[in-house]
């Protein structure tokens, strides 16, 4: 027998003794206590203490709504078919705030993040109330900014609007032109138009009170050229309109590229007075090279006006408007 063996213990299966050797069956043991339920997990919005204090909504609903009272306001957070009712929380979510904190909290749902969203598409929306149909739809979808400036845009002034840039060669008439449409359009008082006969006619230059609208600083009415791109509107009952006054001196092409490059349409300004004429278009003359120029920068439409036919040289000769043109 071996030693290490140690005695020999029945065990409890085999305690009892039962006819034909087999052993008792083992006591059933004894079945666990039931669990106690336990309540379910008060959402975020339902706890008091989980609310966050800074959210916009919430400040609403406790101090314009409630006045204070947090159980009631708790109850109303809850039931966002109970806000639909104040105008104030309509407007705090058509701004855009109220909106982002709707869909941040986990209204009647899991935390996906579209709770506000399936409670107002469970809603049922009545047809004949048209301040319900209003307001649902301001819940459920805020209109991003960018299409509401578009809209507002357009609702503002839905004319057409147009750049005109005038060009041609110098002492064509091109800001005598353009400062004469801002006063035949009611831009320009009687008083300012006043105030620029004396002052030309100081200058010696009486026919040029016109052109003191389009420029403005002294160098240009000093000089009796436009040196800066001049920039006025106007508009009609169907279009709006934006006047870019060019240079017309060769010294100052760059600047009359710039005003080009901007424009819609083009107006090529022709003088009809004797020399003039032949002067544009000579070397260095900026008649031709200002409407190439134009249609290498993209303008499409190229209006052609011929200027002066009132001077002494012309009298209004079809002989010259036809040569000119």
């Amino acid at each position: 027998m071996n030693a290490n063996a140690g005695e020999w213990k029945p065990s409890a299966a085999a305690s009892e003794w039962t006819p034909g050797g087999v052993a008792a069956p083992a006591p059933a043991a004894p079945a666990a206590p039931a669990p106690t339920p336990t309540p379910p997990a008060p959402s975020r919005s339902s706890s008091a203490s989980e609310i966050d204090e800074n959210d916009p909504l919430w400040q609403l609903v406790l101090t314009k709504i409630c006045n204070g009272d947090r159980d009631r306001a708790v109850k109303l957070i809850d039931n966002p078919e109970s806000l639909l009712k104040y105008p104030e929380v309509e407007a705090l979510i058509a701004s855009g705030e109220g909106a982002a904190a709707m869909e941040e909290d986990d209204w009647e749902t899991g935390g996906d993040g579209n709770g506000a969203a399936d409670a107002m598409a469970e809603m049922k929306i009545d047809d004949d109330t048209e301040a319900a149909a209003e307001a649902t739809t301001t819940i459920s979808k805020p209109k991003p900014a960018s299409k509401t400036m578009e809209v507002e845009a357009v609702e503002g002034d839905p004319r057409e609007h147009l750049n005109l840039v005038f060009i041609g060669h110098v002492d064509a008439g091109k800001s005598t032109l353009s400062g004469n449409i801002l006063y035949l359009t009611d831009n320009v008082d009687k008083r300012t138009i006043e105030k620029y006969e004396a002052e030309a006619k100081e200058r010696n230059r009486e026919s040029w009170f016109l052109a003191f609208i389009m420029d403005t600083n002294e160098e240009e009415r000093a000089k009796g050229k436009t040196v800066e791109v001049g920039r006025a509107t106007f508009d009609t009952d169907l279009h709006r309109y934006s006047i870019l006054d060019a240079p017309g001196h060769k010294n100052y092409v760059p600047n009359m590229i710039m005003g080009a490059s901007q424009a819609d349409v083009g107006v090529l300004v022709i003088s009809a007075r004797k020399g003039e004429f032949e002067s544009g278009f000579d070397k260095g003359g900026q008649t031709r090279e200002h409407a190439l120029l134009a249609k290498t920068l993209g303008v499409s439409y190229l209006v052609v006006v011929i200027n002066k036919m009132d001077e002494p040289t012309v009298q209004w000769k079809k002989e010259r408007y036809t040569s000119a043109s």
